[in-house]
């Protein structure tokens, strides 16, 4: 009989190993490609082939390091009407994956909404690629307010959202989770972004326009924001290899241009980690 004791302990012990081996909760991962991280090797196993997604994107690692059970929809090229509308034939909408028992929401959204930073990349990439050298801001000439004003008038669209899935996921904490610092907070860095710094200090106030407006809407849609642009200040795409976060318009390393790489999602995954845990 005195084996018993032993047993039951033994037992008790492995059943509290189990337990703390077990998921934390069901993490449902929303986004768009600076969620998704197309071309950050290898790619995640299941996931569309459509949606580029990285089994090192921050939702991966924020899983892997504290215990949650994933389900990562985050799709490149997703905009918010992607929460309810299907992407892609094999990329239906994003809150099909959200249910009532789902713990933690990341949402990494607005960038492709109205097309946002496509125009702004790419237009203003065309417009300034005539003025290699020059503080004049083209691009801001030619676009004015127009950036500014379709950010504004997507806030609703997003609070919406949040709305959305405090109604699916009412027991789920909701992050919203801004974009990282893409230009310099000065000068240019021709060719690897074609921008005068003109158009480098125009096009940085359009991002801080667009996480100010994520963040203005989740502090009204109870959601908590991650703030990952503060922290890459130094980091952008203009800096040398070792030191950047995101890749200039020619990538050097596994990542698309103008999108976080590896070290990106890493960083990007310790802000969401920082902000589950406080």
């Amino acid at each position: 009989m005195a084996a018993a004791p032993a047993a039951t302990a033994s037992a008790s012990a492995s059943a509290s190993a189990s337990a703390s081996d077990a998921p934390a909760g069901k993490y449902v991962a929303l986004g768009d490609s600076y969620s998704s991280a197309p071309l950050v090797l290898p790619v995640a196993p299941g996931a569309p082939l459509d949606c580029a997604q990285s089994a090192r994107n921050y939702p991966h690692l924020t899983a892997a390091a504290l215990g949650l059970q994933l389900t990562d929809v985050s799709c490149g090229g997703a905009k918010v009407e992607n929460m309810t509308q299907a992407q892609y034939p094999d990329a239906p909408p994003q809150f099909n994956a959200l249910t009532p028992d789902t713990t933690t929401v990341t949402l990494g959204i607005g960038g492709n909404d109205n097309n946002t930073f496509v125009t702004a990349v790419a237009g203003c990439g065309v417009i300034d690629v005539l003025h290699p050298i020059s503080a004049h801001a083209y691009c801001q000439d030619f676009f004015g307010s127009k950036f500014s004003d379709a950010i504004a008038s997507d806030g609703p669209n997003i609070a919406a959202a949040l709305q959305r899935i405090h109604q699916l996921s009412p027991h789920a904490r909701v992050l919203v989770v801004g974009y990282p610092d893409i230009l310099p907070q000065s000068g240019e860095c021709w060719p690897q972004m074609p921008l005068t710094s003109g158009d480098v200090a125009y096009l940085n106030g359009v991002e801080k326009d667009l996480n100010a407006m994520l963040q203005k809407a989740a502090a009204a849609g109870g959601a908590t924001f991650v703030d990952t642009y503060a922290q890459s200040v130094g980091h952008d795409a203009c800096q040398p290899e070792s030191t950047r976060w995101l890749e200039p318009v020619v990538p050097s390393t596994d990542a698309i241009s103008v999108h976080p790489n590896a070290t990106g999602e890493q960083h990007m995954a310790a802000a969401v980690e920082t902000a589950l845990k406080g």
